[in-house]
């Protein structure tokens, strides 16, 4: 197989967040060419869709989801669920012309303070994918408590078990690029 292009998506903004360290370590594990999504995008609204259309930052982002050929979302948990960063994202993306998601191959993890790892985040963003119909992964999970004792001072990874949970799942999301591309050459 070619060398595959990730799209990471961290669902915090903030530059030297636990979410964004763990995708990167994720795409380490997956090796390829990556590329960063920003989210620092405006708050849907539809007056601003009707009125100027769809912002540029949402079609190179919705562009950057198609190009790629396979997705890690990591989120935060915020309230127990997602991030608004993601939601907002999602509720822009949904309102470009196709659907970038359909047949994605998509990792989602989270890193969060509660001891669940951000379990009610994964839930809740399962829940808002699957509208766009990704190949979204069922595991393993990699649900992080206490981020800021597994991330060494370079933002290094330092447990062996998330370690084990990320080439297990940066595996089987290799293994899901190669099935949608098997699928675009006999379609």
């Amino acid at each position: 197989m070619t060398n595959p292009s990730l799209l990471l998506i961290s669902g915090s903004l903030r530059r030297a967040s636990f979410n964004r360290m763990l995708a990167a370590e994720a795409a380490r594990h997956f090796g390829a060419k990556q590329v960063w999504a920003d989210l620092d995008l405006p708050l849907y609204n539809g007056d601003v869709e009707t009125a100027d259309g769809i912002p540029q930052a949402i079609e190179m982002l919705a562009e950057q989801i198609g190009a790629a050929d396979a997705v890690v979302i990591s989120t935060p948990e915020y309230n127990q669920s997602l991030s608004g960063v993601l939601k907002n994202m999602l509720d822009w993306v949904s309102r470009v012309e196709t659907n970038p998601w359909q047949g994605k191959p998509v990792a989602i993890m989270s890193a969060a303070a509660g001891r669940a790892g951000g379990a009610r985040a994964q839930y809740a963003l399962r829940l808002a994918l699957n509208p766009f119909q990704p190949r979204l992964l069922t595991g393993p999970e990699v649900m992080m408590a206490n981020p800021q004792a597994e991330f060494g001072d370079t933002g290094r990874l330092q447990d062996g078990l998330y370690q084990k949970l990320l080439v297990q799942l940066m595996g089987k999301l290799r293994d899901e690029v190669r099935s949608a591309r098997a699928v675009q050459q006999d379609g």
